[in-house]
C-alpha cells in the first residue's frame, strides 16, 4: 500500500481538508469532494465563514477546522486529522509554505492551486527530502495555470527524441478575478526576480515583457501574447521533459478586458463564462514537434476538477507509487488524467497519438 493511501488506514470513507475552503476555488472544490463521496473538513481563518458554507454544504460528513496560514500547531493538527489537504488559498506566495510544510510534516497527502513559480520552486527545492522521509505526496498547482501546461507537455513531448523548446499558450477571455487572484497578480506584476528555463538550466533574475504571437487551434487561431507568463510551468516541465528551453505565454487580451481587475463582486455565474484553449506546442531540435490542446469553459471548475481528480486518486492509493514533491505528470500518467478531465465534462482534449 501506498503512502498517501495507509496515512489512515482504518478510515473507511476519505476525509478531504479543504483550506481556503469559503474563497470561490475552494466552494467548487468542497461541492466536487461531496459529490464524489468524501468526508470534510472546512479549514482556513475565517471560522464564521466557515461555519455558514458548512450549514450551506449541510449534512453530516462535513466539519470546520479553523486555522490562519500563521498558526503552525492548527495547520499541523489538520494535517494530522486529514488524508489529504487541497490547499485553495492564495496567494500562495504567502500561504503554500506552511501549509505544505504541515502536510510533508506528517505525511499527508497534498495538492494546491498556486501559480506563482516561487513558492513552487520552493516545495521541490525545501520539503522533497521531508515529503520522502514521511511518505507524502505533494502535487504544487494541480489546477488550471500550471496543471493542465504540465501534463499536455507530457504528452506531446512523448516519444520526441530532442525536445528543443515547450511553449504553453493560455487563451482565455471573460476570466473575472477573485479578490485572491488580483493580490497574486499584483505581487506577480511587481516581481523583479523572475523563474525562466533557457539553455537547458533554470534561471532566476529580471526579464524583459515582450509580445509574441502564438498559433492556437482554430476557432481560436494565432493570437498576440504577453512573454513571459509567471506560471510555474517553467519549474515543473524540465523535470519530466529534456527540453532547452521552456516559456509559457498567455493572450494579451486577457488583460485588455475591462471587467477583469474589477471583478472581485462577481457573481458565480459571471465567473463560469471564461473561456479558454490551453495548447502546447513542442518542437525538436531537428525541426518537426508535437501539439497538444485543451478546450473549455470556466477555468475555476476546471482547476477544482483536476485538484480534486488528483486528490481522490491518492485517497486511493491510486498515485505514483512513490513518495515526495512531484508534478503532476510526475504523479499520474499525463494522457488517461486528461482524458478523465475530459470525460467529467471540464474540456475537450485533442491529443497526438501514442
Amino acid at each position: 500500500m501506498t503512502a498517501q493511501a495507509s496515512h489512515h488506514e482504518s478510515r473507511n470513507t476519505p476525509l478531504f481538508a479543504v483550506y481556503g475552503a469559503n474563497g470561490h476555488t475552494g466552494r467548487l472544490v468542497a461541492a466536487e469532494l461531496l459529490a464524489r463521496g468524501g468526508e470534510l473538513i472546512l479549514a482556513g481563518r475565517n471560522e464564521r465563514a466557515l461555519r455558514a458554507l458548512a450549514d450551506e454544504l449541510g449534512g453530516e460528513r462535513v466539519r470546520v477546522h479553523p486555522a490562519s496560514v500563521d498558526d503552525r500547531p492548527a495547520l499541523r493538527a489538520l494535517a494530522e486529522s486529514a488524508d489529504v489537504i487541497v490547499h485553495c488559498a492564495g496567494p500562495f506566495t504567502n500561504t503554500a509554505e506552511p501549509v505544505a510544510t504541515a502536510a510533508a510534516e506528517t505525511g499527508t497527502a497534498y495538492v494546491d492551486h498556486a501559480i506563482e513559480p516561487h513558492p513552487v520552486k520552493h516545495l521541490f527545492d525545501d520539503l522533497q527530502a521531508t515529503a520522502e522521509r514521511t511518505g507524502a505526496v505533494l502535487i504544487p498547482q494541480m489546477s488550471f495555470y500550471g496543471g493542465l501546461g504540465d501534463l499536455l507537455a507530457a504528452v506531446a513531448a512523448s516519444g520526441l527524441p530532442d525536445v528543443d523548446k515547450v511553449t504553453v499558450g493560455y487563451a482565455v477571455t471573460g476570466w473575472r478575478m477573485t479578490q485572491g487572484a488580483v493580490n497574486t497578480a499584483n505581487l506577480l506584476i511587481g516581481e523583479i526576480d523572475r523563474i525562466g528555463f533557457r539553455d537547458g538550466a533554470q534561471v532566476i533574475g529580471p526579464v524583459e515583457i515582450r509580445n509574441a504571437v502564438f498559433p492556437f487551434p482554430p476557432p481560436v487561431g494565432p493570437r498576440t501574447t504577453i512573454v513571459p507568463f509567471p506560471s510555474g510551468e517553467v519549474v515543473t516541465i524540465p523535470r519530466h521533459v529534456p527540453a532547452r528551453t521552456v516559456e509559457v505565454q498567455l493572450t494579451a487580451s486577457t488583460f485588455e478586458e475591462e471587467q477583469i481587475f474589477t471583478s472581485v463582486d462577481a457573481s458565480p455565474e459571471e465567473r463560469a463564462r471564461t473561456e479558454f484553449t490551453v495548447a502546447v506546442q513542442v518542437t525538436a531540435a531537428g525541426g518537426g514537434g508535437r501539439n497538444a490542446h485543451v478546450r473549455g469553459r470556466d477555468i475555476w471548475r476546471a482547476g477544482a476538477v483536476a485538484s480534486v481528480e488528483a486528490a481522490v486518486r491518492l485517497a486511493r492509493g491510486e498515485g505514483p507509487g512513490k513518495s515526495g514533491v512531484l508534478s503532476a505528470a510526475e504523479a499520474f500518467p499525463a494522457r488517461p488524467f486528461l482524458e478523465r478531465l475530459a470525460e467529467l465534462g471540464t474540456c475537450t482534449a485533442t491529443l497526438p497519438p501514442d
